[in-house]
């Protein structure tokens, strides 16, 4: 196959973090707003998506041009080697999206795109017509100030989806998310970890599959594993990859605490689904009963952030408790995210940093508390 261009997509404000991990896979890639692109072979997309912990998709690039009239769109998309991906019994659905462009009616773009696949495909095939009865190869075309991108989904279901949340309570933060908080602390494996409003363990879990360097997607499936040009082999290779990486033997100190008790049996449920029951303690506790001798630990936490009315006193004095709580924990680093804009005063403290982060569509600031760095024991 040789060299092919994947875009693994990502939430705003996380894209330096998607690219350190592109990176860390070994990777040159280049950061664009809500994007990050890199080239690389076929392999790529099994390891891209088994190892994005923060990325929401990866898709495969095969072509990019302006287009401001629908035949513009039409025989540039012809002349892309569509048949170079799209085998003559895949299903290939098209879906769209146009942001400042020419070319705004979704709708039509995406028949458009179809009508001009259909016609390369069956200059390759000599067919006039495709069954559409094999594996899935979903086509999106992504107009943005009249630069027409054409993609293949190699997910299937968003990378978010790790298969492990059987449960989850009314505002669940996203997996991918929750790894990035995560990847934005100093907390490295040796150290405590606390999230004081696990909800349904999000978060601890996530920390879990860090610490013990376990690939996100280890636990489903994804849509390419049935693309023929990729193959069987790939995939396993990719997946051994991910078992002969994981530190299942690392010891992991990981606690989860929430006022509701429904909430800490949801994440007691998510944690066994995700094989990781015994590396993290979940209890029932209010934050500002939280104490501990232990040293140089982590805090992040994502509280309620009093969106709805009448929940404002409430949260706002829970945001007072946590910053007495806290207080005391003189050698411990501490992350919060909420969209409170009040919430340095309410805490009684400044941030070290502050990160811009969106929660789906709420905006946020991620309030890094930083501690001391533990010593280094010979």
């Amino acid at each position: 196959m040789g060299k092919i261009t994947l875009i693994a997509t990502a939430a705003m404000g996380l894209e330096s973090v998607v690219a350190d991990e592109i990176r860390k896979l070994g990777y040159d890639c280049q950061v664009e707003n809500g994007k990050v692109t890199f080239s690389a072979d076929e392999r790529a997309i099994c390891r891209a998506n088994l190892w994005l912990r923060t990325a929401d998709r990866v898709k495969l690039k095969i072509g990019e041009f302006q287009a401001t009239t629908f035949e513009e769109l039409f025989e540039q998309t012809r002349a892309l080697p569509w048949a170079d991906f799209i085998p003559v019994h895949a299903q290939f659905p098209v879906i769209g999206k146009s942001v400042k462009s020419k070319l705004f009616s979704v709708s039509d773009c995406q028949a458009i795109v179809k009508k001009a696949v259909v016609e390369s495909l069956k200059q390759r095939y000599r067919v006039s017509w495709f069954e559409e009865t094999g594996p899935l190869f979903r086509i999106e075309v992504a107009l943005h100030k009249d630069i027409a991108t054409l993609t293949i989904d190699t997910s299937g279901a968003g990378l978010h989806k790790r298969g492990y949340r059987i449960k989850q309570g009314e505002a669940p933060l996203k997996e991918t998310l929750a790894a990035a908080l995560v990847q934005l602390t100093n907390w490295t494996p040796n150290r405590p970890f606390v999230d004081p409003f696990c909800g349904s363990g999000t978060i601890p879990i996530e920390a879990a599959l860090i610490g013990q360097n376990i690939a996100p997607g280890f636990n489903r499936d994804f849509v390419s594993e049935q693309w023929d040009w990729i193959g069987k082999r790939l995939w396993e290779e990719a997946r051994e990859e991910a078992e002969d990486l994981a530190r299942y033997d690392e010891p992991l100190d990981i606690s989860g605490f929430d006022i509701d008790h429904r909430m800490v049996e949801m994440a007691k449920m998510n944690a066994r689904e995700a094989g990781l029951s015994d590396l993290i303690t979940f209890k029932q506790m209010q934050v500002k009963d939280f104490r501990t001798q232990k040293q140089y630990g982590v805090i992040v936490g994502n509280p309620p952030y009093s969106e709805r009315l009448g929940e404002r006193k409430e949260v706002e004095q829970m945001y007072q408790d946590m910053g007495k709580t806290f207080a005391s924990l003189d050698t411990w680093s501490i992350y919060i995210l909420t969209s409170h804009r009040q919430f340095e005063s309410l805490y009684g403290k400044k941030a070290t940093k502050r990160r811009k982060l969106f929660n789906g569509f709420i905006e946020t600031q991620y309030y890094q508390f930083w501690g001391p760095r533990p010593p280094r024991y010979e």
